[in-house]
């Protein structure tokens, strides 16, 4: 459905995301990389668990809210990848600290 735009020639970092790994080109987003995969979303809805996907990849929307290395609610949009970063999609409520 999307593809990457950066160029590919920068070198890759690996990430896993739900225990898949993924590399990804350094400087891209999570939000970015969840955008590629299958199944397409970031987080699923508390009320209807319906999956919701990066909406407006700037901070605003909330719909890309992940588990980011065991902290939960992050931003995807707003976070570059880094080697060994564990993503996983957050399902249900939102943990609040």
């Amino acid at each position: 459905m999307f593809r990457n735009a950066l160029d590919l020639s920068r070198s890759t970092v690996r990430i896993t995301v739900d225990g898949k790994p993924i590399d990804a080109p350094e400087g891209e987003t999570v939000a970015g990389v969840l955008v590629r995969m299958e199944p397409f979303h970031a987080r699923t809805n508390p009320v209807s668990d319906e999956r919701r996907a990066p909406y407006c990849m700037m901070g605003v929307c909330f719909e890309c809210l992940v588990r980011i290395d065991g902290t939960s609610s992050i931003q995807a949009c707003l976070v570059p990848v880094k080697a060994g970063m564990v993503v996983e999609r957050q399902a249900g409520p939102r943990e609040v600290a």
